[in-house]
C-alpha cells in the first residue's frame, strides 16, 4: 500500500478503491502459491479487457522442456511432397538449401524465464499463469503490432504470423518492457561476492544481491538528465532473443559430413561460424540507453520543489511509454503500467 501511495503521490497510481481491491488479490495468491518475490508488474489495457499482472518467482522448476512450435507451412509442405512421391514423375533436382535451425529457448528459471508472470481481467478472479517465452516469439513481437482483445486464447492475425496466440504475445512483450525498464539506483545492487570469484571473467551473470553498505543517493542527483545514477538489473535481449547467445552451428554439428573428409568440414565450419551476439552487462548505467527518435530514452522529474526531503524522484521511459519507476532513500519502487 505505502507503494501505491507513492506512486499516487507522483501522479501515475491507479484508483484507491482498486489499489486494495488488488493488494487484497494479491496476498490472497501469496498465501497459497508456493512462489517467492511476489510484486504487482503493472496493468496493460485491452480493447475488450484489461491485464493485471504480478510477477514471481517458482521454487520448484518445471521437468517438461517448453515445446517449440514449428513452421505454420511445415505441415502443407509435407504432404504436398507426399502427393508428389505418389505421381510417376521425372526425378527433379534436390534444393541443397536448408531452414536455419530453431533457437532454442532459455530454460525455466534462467535469462528471460527467470520470472514467472500471472495474469487476471478482473480483481478477484483466479491469477492465469502466461507460459515461457521463446526466442521466435521474441523476434516477431519487434516487427508486429497488435491491440491486446483481453482474450488470453485469442487468435492473431497478424504479418508475418505470430507463432502463438495472444498470452504468447503478452508474455512476449512483458519480457521486453521488463528488459527496458526494470531499473535502480546506482550501486543499489551488486554481485555476489561468492558468485563472482567462481564465474570466469568473460561469462554472462544474471544473479545480484542487494547492497548492504548503499548509501542513498540524492534526489536531485537521481533526476539528472545525464541519468548516469540509474542502472538496469535486467538482462539485456539479444537480437536473437535471448539473454544468452545460443550458437546455431551447435545444432548442425555431429549430423555427419556428406563424403567429405573431417578437415573439410572443420574448414566449413569455421568459415560459417556465426559472430556471438554480445549486449551491456547487468548493472549498466541509463547513459548508456539509445536515443528514441531524437528524444532521451527517459523523462525525468521530482514530487515535490518545495519539500524535496521528502519527495520522490520519478523517471518515465520514453521508449515504453506507461512504464514508470520512483526512488527515495534506500527504496526503489517500480511499477510498469502500460
Amino acid at each position: 500500500m505505502r507503494i501505491f501511495a507513492a506512486y499516487e503521490e507522483a501522479g501515475i497510481g491507479l484508483p484507491k478503491e482498486e489499489v486494495l481491491t488488488l493488494a487484497l488479490s494479491v496476498r490472497n495468491f501469496t498465501l497459497k502459491s508456493s512462489s517467492t518475490n511476489i510484486r504487482f508488474w503493472g496493468k496493460i489495457y485491452g480493447t475488450n479487457k484489461n491485464y493485471y499482472v504480478i510477477e514471481a518467482e517458482e521454487t520448484i522448476q518445471k521437468d517438461q522442456p517448453l515445446k517449440i512450435t514449428t513452421d505454420l507451412l511445415d505441415t502443407d509442405m509435407k504432404k504436398e511432397e507426399e502427393d508428389l512421391g505418389t505421381l510417376d514423375l521425372d526425378p527433379l533436382p534436390k534444393p541443397d538449401w536448408k531452414p536455419p535451425p530453431t533457437i532454442l529457448p532459455e530454460e525455466s528459471g534462467k535469462g528471460l524465464n527467470k520470472k514467472v508472470y500471472y495474469v487476471c481481467n478482473l480483481i478477484g478472479e483466479p491469477w492465469i499463469q502466461l507460459p515461457d517465452v521463446t526466442p521466435a516469439q521474441i523476434t516477431s513481437s519487434r516487427v508486429i503490432r497488435y491491440l491486446f482483445t483481453g482474450d488470453l486464447e485469442a487468435e492473431m492475425d497478424t504479418y508475418p504470423p505470430f507463432p502463438g496466440v495472444e498470452k504468447n504475445y503478452l508474455r512476449a512483450q512483458i519480457a521486453r518492457i521488463s528488459g527496458s525498464t526494470v531499473i535502480s539506483p546506482i550501486n543499489f545492487y551488486q554481485f555476489d561476492e561468492d558468485e563472482e570469484e567462481a564465474v570466469e571473467e568473460d561469462a554472462f551473470r544474471e544473479s545480484f544481491v542487494e547492497n548492504p553498505e548503499y548509501e542513498p543517493v540524492s534526489i536531485f542527483e537521481l533526476i539528472d538528465a545525464g541519468l548516469a545514477n540509474w542502472v538496469h538489473h535486467t538482462a539485456y535481449i539479444l537480437p536473437q532473443g535471448r539473454t544468452i547467445w545460443w550458437n546455431p552451428s551447435s545444432a548442425t554439428r555431429g549430423e555427419g559430413a556428406s563424403g567429405r573428409s573431417e578437415e573439410e568440414d572443420e574448414e566449413e565450419e569455421l568459415e560459417d561460424e556465426p559472430e556471438p551476439e554480445t549486449g551491456p552487462p547487468l548493472l549498466t548505467p541509463l547513459s548508456e540507453d539509445a536515443e528514441v527518435q531524437g528524444q532521451p530514452p527517459w523523462s525525468t522529474r521530482i514530487t515535490s520543489h518545495l519539500i524535496p526531503l521528502y519527495a520522490y524522484a520519478v523517471l518515465s521511459s520514453n521508449l515504453w511509454p506507461g512504464a514508470h519507476a520512483i526512488a527515495s532513500g534506500r527504496r526503489t519502487l517500480l511499477q510498469k503500467r502500460r
